[in-house]
């Protein structure tokens, strides 16, 4: 009869590592595993898990390496101990760097092995361990704005209803604070989920992170557009319809394929300097009904174009909606922008810009003729990576 082998541990952010560790302890017997409950870790490590104890759970137990696993009902760094009642092993299975006197002490009160292994990684992998995930970069995305930017304010929406176009994109850069590229609802999103999206329906993941940012205690009393936390959460293309309300009347994706490929190959950003502390974008604004007119018909151009795959239609729509922007919210061009725009608006390549979020700074998204023939003659810009659904 194979012996009863237990290890105990969180397993929240689960990786290559923590499978090869499950299969170097079942090689002594019949594995199983006790997993941290989600108050434990939060009471020892002071903070929420990444995924839940019954997530955890599941995904432990479909490891082929493991016999069972259970929730450990105890507390703190000895939680364990009411599972290894239940399972009686004959061998404790611990990390080189997971051991302590006090667990030895506990096998050999009850007379089981204790063994120590050192953490090696699979032949061909990286070693992996939890914390230098946590310090890896954050895999949460962020997203800019294609056109209609400021529609999604009702003061503006009151004079003219329409849509808001954005591209959800893959953090493959890093990303800057304060630079138009939704990085306060960004900010926001991590003190919820540090780490990356959790797996829900997107529209309603965008709808939960759109109230959680606009606390209603909030002490400056302005609200949030959707368009960001749309822009984040809902992946690909995504075209929403605003009509004197904060969240959109309708909301409408693509995700195909050519369209995203197609976008990848004709925008890049290129990087200008953070919008300052105390710039104000909506200082001296316009807001006309004839501005938010020429917003919303520039916008909906510009989705007619992406779907047609039209790429001079789609730069004139582009630069359209942005000198709408620029014409109601003058202060989105802080002194410096202008440099920036007519250091690339002479190259031939480039067919239309904007800047990404309400401006003052940031990014420039630039339209040009082809992606990578302009990243290869202008190093300073980014190839950006639409977000796919399941990314």
């Amino acid at each position: 009869m194979a012996k009863k082998v237990f290890v105990s541990g969180c397993y929240d952010l689960l990786h290559s590592g923590h499978v090869e560790f499950f299969k170097q302890a079942a090689a002594y017997g019949d594995l199983y595993v006790g997993i941290g409950s989600d108050a434990t870790i939060l009471d020892y490590k002071h903070h929420k898990t990444v995924y839940s104890e019954q997530e955890r759970l599941f995904m432990v137990k479909a490891i082929r390496y493991v016999k069972d696993a259970y929730i450990n009902a105890g507390h703190g760094i000895m939680d364990f101990v009411p599972t290894l009642d239940i399972v009686k092993p004959d061998i404790f299975v611990v990390n080189s760097d997971g051991g302590n006197e006090e667990k030895r002490a506990l096998c050999e009160s009850r007379g089981i092995e204790y063994v120590v292994l050192e953490r090696t990684p699979e032949p061909g992998l990286k070693a992996r361990s939890s914390t230098d995930l946590k310090k890896s970069p954050c895999q949460i995305p962020t997203r800019v704005d294609i056109a209609g930017t400021w529609i999604d304010q009702p003061y503006v929406s009151k004079y003219a209803s329409g849509w808001a176009l954005t591209l959800s994109i893959e953090p493959t850069f890093e990303i800057q604070n304060r630079c138009g590229l939704a990085t306060s609802t960004r900010n926001n999103i991590r003190k919820i989920w540090p780490y990356q999206l959790p797996h829900m329906e997107p529209e309603m993941l965008a709808k939960l992170v759109f109230c959680f940012e606009n606390d209603p205690e909030r002490s400056n009393g302005f609200i949030s557009g959707a368009q960001d936390a749309i822009g984040i959460c809902m992946p690909g293309l995504t075209r929403h319809f605003y009509d004197c309300h904060f969240w959109p009347e309708r909301i409408e994706s693509c995700t195909d394929e050519k369209v995203l490929s197609w976008l990848e190959g004709h925008l890049c950003l290129v990087p200008m300097f953070p919008r300052k502390e105390h710039c104000s974008v909506v200082e001296g604004k316009r807001v006309t009904a004839e501005g938010a007119q020429a917003l919303a018909a520039a916008a909906d151009r510009c989705w007619t174009a992406i779907m047609a795959l039209d790429l001079e239609a789609f730069a004139a729509a582009y630069a359209a909606s942005f000198e709408a922007q620029v014409a109601m919210f003058p202060a989105m061009m802080q002194p410096g922008v202008q440099d920036f725009i007519d250091r690339y608006a002479g190259d031939g390549d480039v067919l239309a810009w904007k800047m990404t979020g309400a401006g003052g700074g940031g990014y420039l998204l630039l339209v040009v003729n082809e992606t990578d023939g302009f990243l290869a003659e202008h190093p300073e810009a980014i190839r950006i990576v639409a977000r796919r659904p399941g990314m």
